[in-house]
């Protein structure tokens, strides 16, 4: 059984046990909660696919970590104007694990 799920903008298509990184959402590690907007659902046998969303379908997920990626650089530069300018970024996630996919 699987799903694809919306959530920080971004599809993700989920199995059961699956671990991954989503946009950070506020929780503390261990503590669960579900992912309301299901688009499609999917049993081996029948596909449902959501118009936008599957009706009374949820995904329970438990969270595992709460972190930052890697930096990311931004450097700008103009030449022969002595414009240069260096800027780091670490963009937030959570890591999560699904625990349960129910219609």
């Amino acid at each position: 059984m699987y799903a694809v799920i919306a959530t920080g903008g971004k599809q993700y298509r989920v199995e059961e046990g699956d671990v991954l990184r989503i946009e950070k959402v506020p929780g503390n590690v261990g503590e669960t909660f579900s992912f309301d907007r299901v688009l499609l659902l999917s049993d081996g046998k029948a596909l449902t696919i959501g118009e936008p969303t599957v009706a009374n379908a949820s995904v329970n997920a438990r969270i595992v970590e709460q972190g930052k990626g890697k930096k990311v650089l931004v450097f700008k530069y103009k030449r022969r104007k002595r414009y240069q300018r260096k800027q780091g970024h670490r963009q937030p996630f959570t890591a999560v694990q699904i625990d349960s996919i129910s219609q």
